[in-house]
């Protein structure tokens, strides 16, 4: 079994932003906005997606360490605001 390091969160996200789909902490967790796609869009990220999470493998562990990193780029809901 695949498990992801702390050290591949960066390209982890970069990888899902890729696809088109949006990725954002929300309070303590983070989402992958794949269900927000169009059927036919979803289908095309389908298996990129699926490729993703077999390359990155098993990060449940690093949930913590992803959401803080999202924030930290000012990928959360909601926005940062901005002065």
């Amino acid at each position: 079994m695949v498990i992801m390091t702390e050290k591949q969160i960066p390209d982890f996200v970069s990888d899902i932003v890729a696809t088109g789909c949006d990725i954002r902490a929300v309070a303590d967790f983070y989402v992958i906005a794949d269900a927000d796609l169009p059927d036919d869009v979803y289908e095309a990220v389908e298996p990129e997606l699926m490729r993703i999470s077999e390359t990155y493998g098993e990060r449940d562990h690093l949930k913590a360490q992803i959401t803080n990193y999202l924030y930290s780029i000012g990928r959360c809901y909601p926005p940062p605001v901005v002065q």
